[in-house]
């Protein structure tokens, strides 16, 4: 079975306000999602703030995830940089330390071509040499994959996969077939969005890229294994109890309101780094309020 596949956990990378990584509670965050068997580890995506950290703090949450998990768990590590040779010593690093694959989002500065696009892709999956995921991830990036780029990024050795934003009008099977009709078989095709993802694994995607997964993993993966197995009212129950969470990740936007959710949880106080700044204290009680309803329906499910 693919690398790309199930339900990808992408957990916070616990810093503190000069960036070290805190690695004790990193390892508790990745405790809980081996404990709950997701199928990968999403290390270093946008959750775990991958553009605000050096090359020696990834090198640090890689080395310490990697040992941590101790082969558990697949993880996969976002290799993104401004420049390709620096993105491309990412990926070496990462694979030294003993990653299973990685994630590329183009990051830049100034806007890039889709040819700049593929010749960074090109670079950094020779110089990987791991299976490699593109991130297409335009509400941050500002760059968005056509069809035909992912489609020519697909025929390079090593891109085996695409983590897709939500499709803008709604047809994930629509996508889907289209995608899949000119990729190879063996191509994995995967949504991130967390409050799209219900219906994205109901069209049939091979992989939710969860951001909630990260510090909710059992909650994240009954949702997953509901949908592989066409369970639609279980979806749709446990999706409705996570609305309030993507209510506030739409509002708030996601990385701030899991920082708020870890410290709701009592598993750790961490903040954003600057100049993300916290969630406001009066939003404390929706986000209680959230977990609260997520808890009541995952008893239920018991």
């Amino acid at each position: 079975m693919s690398l790309f596949h199930g339900l990808s956990a992408f957990p916070l990378t616990p810093t503190d306000r000069a960036g070290n990584v805190e690695k004790a509670l990193l390892g508790r965050l990745l405790d809980r999602i081996v404990a709950a068997q997701a199928d990968s580890i999403g290390l270093l995506g946008s959750t775990g703030g991958y553009a605000y950290l050096s090359r020696e703090q990834r090198q640090v949450a890689v080395r310490t995830a990697v040992d941590h998990v101790a082969g558990q768990v697949p993880i996969i590590v976002g290799v993104g940089a401004l420049r390709t040779d620096v993105a491309a010593e990412l990926a070496k690093d990462a694979r030294a330390a003993g990653a299973d694959g990685l994630l590329l989002a183009p990051m830049s500065y100034t806007p890039l071509t889709d040819e700049e696009v593929f010749q960074h892709f090109a670079a950094v999956a020779e110089a990987g040499e791991l299976p490699l995921c593109i991130y297409n991830n335009p509400s941050t990036t500002r760059f968005s994959f056509t069809d035909d780029l992912i489609i020519r990024l697909s025929s390079l050795p090593n891109v085996n996969a695409v983590k897709m934003p939500l499709a803008a009008d709604g047809d994930f099977r629509g996508e889907l077939h289209r995608l899949r009709a000119r990729t190879p078989g063996s191509f994995s095709i995967g949504y991130s969005g967390d409050w799209g993802a219900a219906d994205a694994l109901l069209a049939g995607c091979d992989t939710w890229y969860s951001v909630i997964a990260g510090l909710l993993p059992e909650e994240a993966l009954a949702l997953t294994r509901a949908a592989k197995t066409g369970d639609r009212k279980t979806v749709e129950r446990l999706n409705a109890a996570l609305q309030p969470l993507w209510t506030l990740f739409q509002k708030f936007g996601s990385f701030r309101v899991m920082y708020g959710i870890i410290e709701a949880q009592g598993v750790g106080r961490i903040l954003p780094p600057r100049p993300i700044l916290p969630l406001p204290s009066s939003e404390r009680d929706a986000i209680d309020h959230a977990l609260d309803v997520l808890t009541s329906a995952m008893k239920y499910a018991d």
